[in-house]
């Protein structure tokens, strides 16, 4: 039987298409293999995000070719949609496929096997009009699982590759997404992640339009799973009609990240968003308001064109004054082909580390400041089927977002028959990145 491993890099609607391929790829015959084993066939889900992003890329072939040096490298995923000539001369590639063709790999295979196949494909992605929907019948986590519901993006922010690695904003009809999470609650899963790569669009290239505000009041009353979790949104995405049902949902976990980038209002113009700090303040201060145990995260970008120790600090005061449960920071990186990778005033590599350290050690303060409220409070816990290294901790996930471990009791591992039931926990202890709770009822 032909074994296939596949590596994935970016975000989550990469490795949601990961799954469905290899989901597919399963139903085909194949069989999976660890990416660190080697198999006969790699299949390497690139991202493009950042610099960094493309070297982690290529070192993952040049791992799966020491693995194996004579699997058949297959590299797709946006770094290969954006720029396939950065493959072309890479020892062990044998093809590189954009991303409208990614999701073709399991019926190209077998030409690709026979030499059938060019060894570049990659189509004009941004032509793309329809959402190409991929079939998952199981999902390799067996408690939490992704849903792609949107790809593509309209804006275009001045630093983003994203849209030309994606091309335009696209939805999964309404019908199908309230199908796809039925059937994932029929499977057992207690949670379910929305995705996209602009998901506040989501619906708006419908025909009528179907905005998200809507979807969200429809799964409220369908037969979906018990949680449902909305990955990264854009500020401008909240109408106040979007936040009056996040904030009255049952099944919506209480848990927001917001992409906002910048909290200065020069770079917040240079970088083509669409908002200025006041905005921002108001958002999170309603959002907050409205639910005071919203666990509330963020992007920040540091280091872009032109930004100055005043532009910083204008970022840094307005993130340590609101509601912020953590922070994901960004050192800017020059992307070929956007208008930030021509603009002039770089600030100093060396500095731009600099500042990311002070915006990750506020994240930290953040993190804990919020973690902090709920000491000896009780949390809704999903409890996963994997635990912590070396202490052997059942890990779980509260509804707003905090990693939780579960004492054991008696010196026993009774939570083995817990897993994917969603407990009450009492917080007993914090930790730098999770808390430590006592499971109290389910």
């Amino acid at each position: 039987m032909t074994t296939i491993s596949i590596a994935t890099l970016g975000c989550k609607v990469n490795q949601f298409e990961s799954e469905a391929l290899m989901d597919t790829l399963k139903q085909k015959g194949y069989a999976l293999a660890p990416f660190e084993e080697g198999a006969d066939i790699t299949i390497i889900n690139t991202c493009t995000v950042t610099h960094r992003a493309d070297f982690q890329s290529r070192q993952l072939i040049r791992r799966a070719l020491r693995s194996n040096p004579k699997s058949m490298i297959i590299v797709t995923g946006c770094y290969s949609q954006v720029d396939p000539n950065a493959f072309l001369k890479m020892k062990g590639v044998r093809y590189i496929l954009g991303n409208r063709e990614k999701n073709q790999i399991p019926d190209l295979l077998s030409l690709m096997q026979r030499d059938e196949f060019p060894k570049v494909q990659v189509g004009n992605i941004q032509k793309e009009s329809l959402f190409s929907e991929i079939p998952l019948h199981s999902f390799h986590r067996h408690t939490r699982a992704f849903l792609k519901i949107q790809d593509g993006c309209d804006g275009r922010c001045s630093y983003c590759i994203v849209p030309y690695a994606r091309g335009p904003s696209r939805s999964l009809p309404p019908e199908r997404v309230l199908e796809n999470l039925t059937t994932m609650k029929g499977k057992g899963f207690k949670e379910v992640v929305l995705t996209g790569i602009h998901l506040g669009a989501y619906g708006l290239d419908l025909h009528p339009p179907f905005p998200l505000k809507k979807l969200m009041g429809q799964l409220e009353k369908k037969e979906t799973p018990d949680r449902i979790r909305l990955s990264s949104m854009e500020p401008g995405d909240f109408s106040q009609e979007l936040i009056s049902v996040l904030s009255q949902s049952r099944k919506i976990c209480p848990h927001l990240h917001i992409s906002i980038q910048s909290g200065d209002d020069e770079i917040l113009k240079k970088m083509n968003r669409d908002y200025d700090r006041s905005f921002l303040s108001r958002l999170i201060q309603e959002l907050h308001g409205r639910n005071p145990n919203l666990s509330i995260g963020a992007d920040v970008i540091v280091g872009f064109p032109g930004e100055t120790e005043l532009n910083f600090s204008h970022t840094y005061e307005l993130v340590e004054s609101l509601p912020i449960s953590y922070l994901h920071v960004f050192p800017f990186s020059r992307r070929k082909g956007t208008p930030a990778s021509q603009a002039p005033q770089g600030v100093d590599e060396k500095e731009i580390r600099r500042r990311a350290e002070i915006m990750r050690a506020l994240g930290k303060k953040k993190r804990q400041a919020y973690y902090q409220l709920f000491l000896n409070q009780e949390l809704s816990v999903l409890v996963e089927d994997r635990k912590e290294k070396g202490t052997g901790r059942w890990k779980g996930l509260s509804r707003n977002y905090i990693p939780v471990l579960l004492n054991h009791q008696n010196g026993t591992n009774e939570y083995e028959d817990w897993v994917n039931q969603e407990w009450s926990v009492r917080v007993t202890e914090l930790t730098e990145k999770s808390v430590i709770g006592k499971v109290v009822e389910k």
